[in-house]
């Protein structure tokens, strides 16, 4: 069975060469890019030649790309400069994506802007985050000629307390060619981050349910509601059962499928050496990685059963 990983499951920045031959050792075939999720950093061919070189070695297949939207160069900044600057780092990104020969139908998954507030009866709120919406859209038409030229795809990522009525909005405005869903079940399962609670009023799986057909990669992980802790499935409440089913049923998702998990909120993070500032040992982190296959591979079979039905 294909299985994707993220490779940030013990650090997202630095060489990823470490990750990349655990992933392999513990029997996942394909990843999702996850370094560099949240930074400024611009990949230059040097790393990337050296990144195809690894993934060749290790026998590992890219299947999609965790993009950046960026610190200062932010694709949806209201500062223009800042805007055309994270432009490029997604551009960056896609480029990557052509060079590391990613699996057809790979998709470059960016964070949607964070537009929870949808207080109607709050003009002032709403007038801003129009406006945010209406910057995003600008962003999202400089980067169409490049996915064209790239054949690639754009997958927007469900936040916390995501609403989804911005997601809808953008998801009828741009064709699937472009633009499609990165369903992250850790983010749709909390009901608070940081002690922080939301009150959702809704179920964004029964949001995705109604855009199945435009799911183009997943960020799969568990938690308990209480925060995006990251854990492999079947640790806490996501319920899988529903989820494995609006996947099989998804005409556009036809992938393998892909996990966003870390060892932080498992029993086996070596909670001292974490506190010294060392490095997990390659046996803990092996021990992580093969539990957590067995658990996705659970997973797997459930989206191949509800398939065969």
């Amino acid at each position: 069975m294909k299985i994707a990983a993220a490779t940030d499951y013990i650090g997202s920045t630095g060489c990823p060469e470490r990750p990349l031959r655990l992933l392999a050792e513990a029997g996942f075939t394909h990843l999702h890019w996850c370094h560099q999720w949240c930074t400024d950093f611009l990949y230059s061919q040097h790393e990337i030649n050296a990144y195809k070189k690894m993934l060749k070695n290790f026998g590992l297949t890219l299947l999609d790309i965790h993009g950046s939207q960026g610190q200062e160069k932010c694709w949806y900044s209201e500062l223009e400069y800042q805007r055309k600057a994270g432009v490029e780092l997604v551009i960056n990104r896609i480029e990557m994506m052509t060079e590391l020969e990613a699996e057809e139908g790979g998709a470059l998954m960016m964070h949607f802007p964070v537009f929870h507030a949808w207080d109607k009866d709050n003009a002032e709120v709403l007038a801003a985050t129009r406006r945010k919406l209406d910057i995003f859209k600008r962003t999202l038409d400089d980067l169409l000629p490049v996915l064209d030229m790239h054949g690639r795809k754009i997958a927007l990522e469900n936040m916390w307390g995501d609403n989804w009525d911005a997601m809808d909005e953008i998801l009828a405005e741009y064709p699937a060619q472009y633009i499609g869903i990165c369903y992250d079940s850790g983010h749709a399962n909390s009901k608070s981050v940081g002690g922080k609670p939301f009150d959702m009023g809704y179920c964004q799986m029964d949001r995705l349910e109604k855009q199945k057909d435009r799911l183009e990669a997943l960020h799969l992980h568990d938690n308990n509601g209480d925060g995006d802790q990251h854990q492999p499935p079947f640790y806490g409440n996501v319920d899988w059962e529903r989820l494995a089913k609006i996947i099989a049923t998804s005409k556009s998702y036809t992938r393998p499928v892909s996990f966003e998990m870390t060892i932080s909120n498992t029993p086996f993070l070596d909670k001292e050496r974490q506190e010294k500032g060392e490095p997990q040992t390659d046996k803990a982190v092996l021990a992580f990685l093969k539990d957590a296959h067995e658990r996705c591979e659970k997973f797997g079979r459930m989206v191949e059963a509800a398939e065969a039905k």
